[in-house]
């Protein structure tokens, strides 16, 4: 599948954005740490959450799937080995692997997979540390992880690099560990904190979520209940920028402005105009953009996922901009597509480029090599002249849902062919 995109259409309207797949990814599996059934509200239609369901129904749990709603039972679960060619499409899948341990005590699992940014093969160490600093035993043989632990007990740990997911797997393998597990160097993300919330709801005892230290008094047993995924912010930093690059007036609705405050903040100062709600953010056309320089950072700071479709903003933007990718390896790989739609950007090493504007880009046949960086030659597409065609979707659908149905809502000359 491929989407065709004829540029420069005038977008304008209201789009919704839609529940966040980086918590949706970690509550799918924590509904195996109860035996009751959990409810799941605001759930995403994408293909990593259909492969998260994909993966828990073969260990045997039960679910039921109605909109955005989800009904998971997992106390049938009858194994504890993972289909290998599910856990190999996507990387998520090593998010199971806590809850499996701390429910079961044991599980099996093939190197995750995943998209192309990181080097080679994402390490999984930290959480493989991780789990052994809880009482896990690792063996590792013909491709297949085997971890097995009689019983998980509290440790100290301290994360040598800032991740989101390994912060939220072993906060999922310590509740039910015995003992007190103190977890520093912790990413503070808003998944973070909604994971923890509701697990705190169903009996466990967590306190720090959301802040550099977390502290996790191991209980007996977590209950389950009902969890509303939160806004994805990504999506709505992703639809921010597209307003401003393609000079529209969009209302992004359903959204949390707090979660991209960072994104907000820059807006402020290169010229964009909006204003704010609770649960909204309406972007102005805006005569004029300034060149700014970003750095990646964990959260709080500017987020990975948005360095993307920040570089084709700033080929509209007067001026030039460094841009710097601290957090993965091979992130910059897009950047030569967009040179070739007539962007003008210098590739000073892996991970720093300089974006010189404004540049007219033009449409050209182009393949996505990750989630982020297709969203990024979508909203390139949208300002370019001409028609330009976009490969390997499948990345894109992982991560937005019906993004072609939705942008054509505000105007998009927009199309998936088969």
């Amino acid at each position: 599948m491929k989407f065709i995109i004829n540029g420069q259409t005038k977008l304008s309207g209201e789009i919704e954005v839609k529940g966040a797949k980086n918590s949706a990814l970690k509550i799918i599996p924590a509904s195996i740490l109860s035996d009751q059934q959990i409810t799941i509200s605001n759930a995403p239609n994408i293909q990593d959450v259909n492969q998260s369901i994909e993966l828990l129904i073969d260990l045997g749990a039960e679910v039921e799937r109605e909109k955005d709603y989800l009904k998971i039972n997992t106390k049938n679960i009858n194994k504890v080995e993972f289909n290998k060619d599910l856990s190999n499409k996507f990387r998520a899948s090593i998010m199971f692997v806590g809850p499996m341990l701390a429910k079961f005590g044991e599980v099996k699992f093939f190197h995750p997979g995943g998209c192309v940014i990181g080097a080679g093969k994402r390490p999984i160490d930290l959480f493989l540390d991780g789990f052994k600093s809880l009482g896990a035993e690792i063996k590792f043989k013909n491709d297949y992880y085997y971890l097995k632990a009689k019983k998980l007990n509290g440790c100290n740990y301290f994360f040598p690099i800032i991740s989101v997911t390994a912060t939220e797997s072993i906060i999922m393998t310590a509740v039910l560990a015995k003992g007190t597990t103190v977890l520093q160097n912790c990413a503070m993300e808003p998944e973070i904190k909604a994971l923890a919330d509701y697990l705190n709801e169903q009996g466990a005892k967590i306190n720090g979520a959301g802040t550099s230290t977390i502290v996790i008094k191991g209980v007996n047993k977590i209950k389950a209940g009902k969890f509303k995924i939160i806004p994805d912010r990504i999506e709505t930093g992703s639809f921010a920028i597209m307003a401003v690059a393609t000079k529209s007036d969009i209302t992004i609705s359903k959204c949390d402005p707090k979660h991209i405050a960072n994104l907000l903040n820059i807006f402020h100062k290169i010229g964009v105009t909006f204003q704010c709600g609770n649960d909204w953010i309406r972007i102005k056309p805006s005569v004029k953009i300034n060149p700014y320089n970003i750095k990646t950072h964990e959260y709080p700071g500017f987020p990975t996922d948005l360095q993307s479709p920040y570089t084709v903003l700033m080929t509209q933007a007067q001026g030039q901009a460094l841009i710097h990718e601290t957090i993965y390896d091979r992130r910059l790989l897009y950047v030569d597509m967009l040179s070739q739609m007539g962007a003008d950007i210098i590739m000073c090493d892996p991970h720093r480029i300089v974006v010189n504007g404004p540049t007219q880009l033009y449409g050209k046949k182009l393949t996505s090599p990750d989630i982020r960086a297709g969203i990024a030659l979508i909203i390139a597409a949208l300002i370019a002249k001409g028609e330009t065609t976009i490969d390997n979707i499948y990345q894109i659908d992982r991560g937005y849902e019906d993004i072609e149905g939705r942008l054509r809502n505000l105007g998009a000359d927009m199309q998936r062919i088969v």
